[in-house]
């Protein structure tokens, strides 16, 4: 992508979106219904979100991402989410297929087929920090580093490569965690979500599917493992 102008973009589309009050507490779960809804960020072209159907994504809908002729758009979601009631992020994705021949550390290659943001807000806003939940083309699963157009935005590969290709796969993640981990910082909250699904460096295609999204409390058991020693996704 070509964060110059994006880092600025995702700057603007904060300070203009409208912040609802208080923070969400308890289990949050947002629909493909909810999320074909959110705000438009685009950087480069328009990369086509739609929801569909999706057979095997243990009976939900999802938002299936497109993207075509070098495009590089997301979807977003102002919401403050306490990080003290709920830090651990679930969400559901499949990938079709992974960019070929990039170097994701290099701004020629930063283009990834499927990313979930999470955003903390600072002030001045330059300092604001996120981390980039990514599916990796060339970087090996669970290795993190630097964006290669600013530096406030970390990644780390949750999936990488083609081996689960064309699988739905359950993530789940510490979000307070990776940002003590990643950026030194505690924030008690984060200030906005979005995914995105880009391929204006790498100029070639990609498809992407997001299933449902859960914020969830620490001490979660739910239908799984308790989450707060998940961090690594596994397959649903």
């Amino acid at each position: 992508m070509r964060w110059l102008h994006g880092i600025c973009g995702l700057a603007i589309a904060l300070s203009g979106a409208i912040t609802l009050p208080g923070l969400a507490a308890g289990e949050r779960t947002l629909v493909p219904a909810e999320m074909i809804a959110w705000s438009p960020i685009e950087f480069a072209g328009h990369t086509r979100y739609t929801r569909v159907e999706a057979p095997g994504n243990a009976g939900h809908d999802a938002v299936l991402a497109e993207c075509r002729n070098s495009s590089a758009s997301g979807l977003m979601l102002e919401r403050k989410i306490s990080l003290q009631q709920t830090p651990i992020l679930e969400w559901r994705w499949r990938v079709d297929s992974v960019y070929t021949d990039i170097d994701e550390t290099e701004k020629s290659g930063d283009d990834y087929p499927a990313r979930i943001y999470v955003v903390a807000e600072r002030w001045p806003r330059f300092r604001s920090r996120i981390i980039n939940y990514v599916w990796s083309s060339s970087r090996s699963e669970g290795d993190t580093w630097d964006n290669a157009f600013a530096s406030q935005f970390r990644m780390i590969a949750i999936q990488s490569g083609e081996s689960r290709l064309g699988e739905w796969m359950t993530e789940r993640r510490d979000v307070l965690a990776d940002f003590r981990r990643l950026h030194g910082i505690e924030p008690d909250h984060v200030d906005a979500l979005a995914i995105m699904t880009d391929c204006d460096n790498a100029g070639q295609r990609a498809n992407a599917w997001y299933g449902p999204i859960r914020w969830l409390p620490d001490d979660y058991a739910g239908d799984r493992q308790p989450a707060a020693k998940a961090q690594r996704g596994s397959g649903h």
